[in-house]
């Protein structure tokens, strides 16, 4: 599949959709956002690592922050926190530079190591784009927590990739209907930053639109018992919809 650049997504959006698919399409769709702590400390972490594409060399290694990419295949774009371009063998020529290197997409993140893979399919995805862009393989990325003041290596496998494709796949799909899922509560509600415009309890009633195909259903059906014929045939027509 081949996307336009009207059609991009942002590429930090497959974190939301792994979380919580009516998460991403109540930002993404619906363009609703609510702060809180978490994604307070998160939007401060990041401004430390971006540096309006700012790059800098250490030792063998080339490190740029805030870079651009995007994808054509997923149909999406964004900002690596940090792109570092190591010496490798297998790797690319920079302009300006002697040698060759590898992109290597380090992303930031608060807290600490999750037990779900939101941020390994975030950091994946930045992969994707960084190979489309610069015709190269990247095995590996890094995501660094605030919390822990440490790198995790992710490797790059396979059935990461995949997923990757598939979610993104879904999520224009989705984008293209503009349709925003059913609530599905679960523990993962409470650590949801729109928790507050998602209102997962609520939305778990009964919807309006249910109660009144019913009502009409039961006045319809009390008007052709006592009538034998349906003075409503609006009714019948509503109530099966």
């Amino acid at each position: 599949m081949y996307y336009a650049e009207e059609d991009f997504l942002p590429l930090s959006g497959i974190q939301h959709f792994a979380f919580c698919r009516r998460q991403w399409a109540l930002i993404h769709i619906e363009q609703q956002w609510d702060e809180n702590l978490r994604t307070i400390e998160g939007e401060i972490l990041h401004d430390k690592a971006h540096d309006n594409f700012f790059d800098e060399k250490r030792g063998g290694v080339i490190i740029s922050r805030g870079m651009p990419i995007f994808s054509h295949t997923l149909g999406a774009r964004g900002v690596c926190d940090v792109v570092e371009f190591r010496e490798n063998k297998s790797g690319i020529n920079i302009p300006g530079r002697e040698g060759l290197y590898l992109p290597v997409p380090v992303e930031y993140k608060r807290g600490k190591p999750k037990e779900t893979d939101e941020d390994n399919l975030q950091l994946a995805a930045q992969a994707l784009c960084l190979e489309e862009m610069f015709a190269c393989s990247i095995p590996a990325g890094y995501l660094y927590y605030g919390e822990t003041r440490h790198r995790t290596k992710v490797t790059l496998d396979p059935e990461l990739r995949q997923r990757v494709i598939d979610m993104f796949t879904e999520m224009h799909e989705m984008f293209a209907r503009r349709y925003t899922p059913k609530v599905k509560t679960g523990k993962q509600c409470r650590a949801c930053s729109i928790a507050g415009l998602c209102l997962p309890r609520l939305c778990k009633n009964r919807s309006a639109i249910s109660y009144i195909q019913e009502h009409l259903g039961r006045v319809c059906h009390e008007k052709t018992t006592q009538h034998a014929v349906c003075h409503f045939p609006e009714c019948i027509s509503f109530a099966r919809r």
